[in-house]
């Protein structure tokens, strides 16, 4: 008998969904830990592998040029054998991406090792807002999406204080221990709660989809391109997340400690005021999404104020700004789950899986972008004798404020295609 047709799905928004979820998210957790490590890392990693500033920004990107390129094909995986199949097959990689950091001999290895932490990582957030489409009612989706970014930020939480008391008490390595180590349990939890029942059973409204290929899937996106809102989105898509994990990811750690001559753990401390901002940013624009016009002139709003804050740290150099507007920062951040139930709305149903996929690999793969592009522009203010962290501040500003400014040009989705219930 098969085990999976004889369990009864759960009712939708129920408690075992939730618990499920809540599984399923700790991967998630830990895929923001990884993103964010480079802020308490960047600088043990520099003085230990002698980096320059664009080899930091490559060594951070390479997690997020991965973890973007694999979106599609983690998708597709999702469709063919579920979410519980899918995370359970990839998330190994991720642990033993982990472990290759942990004992790395060169920056060689340290990027083969951010390479298949990257690959591990890819399915963790598609997984969480696959199992929410499919499993809580409609009318929640932004809700629940926003409070699994919450949930998720205590893996960001981790990379704060306590990740700079572990390294100066032992070494960066036993960061990257850690990590590993809390990437098993993980694995171990979402092996032992996660039972989806079989496809059949969860699309009672209609008959199960038709399995795509690969090929197939990338085919079946082109036709987004043909949308007219759907440039927009993109650049608006791979600036907006960006700039948050650029500075809580990389950046932060370096101008603190550089800038200014605080401790690592002093940085932590910041990192941390400034994550526990940005856990509860997402669940508060989640419930007070105002849906249609008003939901993209929030973003708009919150993404220039965004910009003019990188500028303004920038070009003031200020320890007060430059800790109190990260800060500021976090609250602000959570804009970008509106992003989501934007694009959810944008398209028709049955292109929205892969909306969803085309939206994920534009905000990763900005971020990659992005944060290589910083280490470039530091890197060319060192060889030119300017201060690098005003060049990074100021091209994460002019690339959010170009993004925003392009979604805001560009034809937008006015009217919801789909009205959220």
């Amino acid at each position: 008998m098969n085990k999976h047709a004889a369990s009864p799905p759960p009712t939708r928004g129920s408690t075992s969904a939730a618990a499920m979820l809540v599984a399923l998210a700790t991967a998630f957790a830990l895929s923001q830990a990884f993103r964010t490590v480079g802020a308490m890392m960047a600088t043990p990693l520099t003085q230990h592998f002698g980096l320059t500033p664009q080899a930091l920004g490559t060594w951070a990107g390479t997690f997020h040029f991965t973890f973007g390129i694999m979106q599609l094909a983690m998708g597709v995986s999702i469709d063919h054998f579920g979410v519980r199949r899918t995370v359970l097959t990839a998330f190994p990689l991720a642990i033993a991406g982990a472990a290759l950091c942990t004992v790395a001999p060169g920056f060689g290895a340290l990027l083969l090792g951010q390479a298949l932490i990257g690959v591990g990582c890819a399915p963790a957030f598609l997984a969480c807002t696959v199992f929410i489409a499919r499993h809580f009612d409609a009318a929640r989706f932004t809700a629940m999406s926003g409070l699994v970014m919450s949930l998720a930020g205590m893996g960001i939480l981790f990379t704060g204080t306590p990740l700079a008391l572990l390294i100066e008490a032992a070494s960066w390595r036993a960061g990257y221990a850690a990590l590993t180590a809390f990437a098993v349990l993980s694995w171990i939890v979402i092996f032992w709660r996660v039972h989806e029942p079989a496809r059949t059973t969860i699309a009672s409204d209609g008959p199960a989809p038709e399995r795509q290929s690969l090929r197939q899937a990338v085919r079946d996106l082109l036709p987004l391109f043909a949308m007219p809102h759907t440039l927009g989105l993109l650049c608006f898509a791979c600036v907006s997340y960006a700039a948050f994990i650029t500075l809580r990811g990389l950046w932060l750690g370096p101008v603190l400690h550089d800038r200014h001559g605080l401790s690592l753990v002093a940085s932590g401390n910041v990192a941390l005021v400034m994550t526990v901002a940005g856990m509860a940013s997402p669940m508060l624009f989640g419930r007070l999404d105002p849906g249609g016009a008003r939901r993209t002139r929030w973003m708009m709003r919150c993404a220039f104020a965004g910009a003019a804050m990188f500028a303004a740290m920038a070009l003031t150099q200020s320890r007060a700004i430059d800790i109190g507007l990260p800060i500021v920062y976090g609250m602000l951040s959570g804009y970008s789950v509106l992003l989501y139930a934007y694009t959810k709305n944008a398209y028709p149903a049955a292109v929205t899986g892969r909306a969803m996929a085309l939206l994920n690999m534009a905000m990763f793969l900005g971020v990659s972008l992005m944060q290589w592009t910083t280490g470039m522009a530091a890197s060319w203010a060192v060889a030119h004798g300017t201060e690098p962290f005003r060049a990074v501040f100021l091209t994460v500003s002019g690339m959010l404020a170009a993004g925003t400014l392009a979604f805001w040009l560009l034809p937008r989705a006015k009217v919801p295609v789909r009205p959220t219930p």
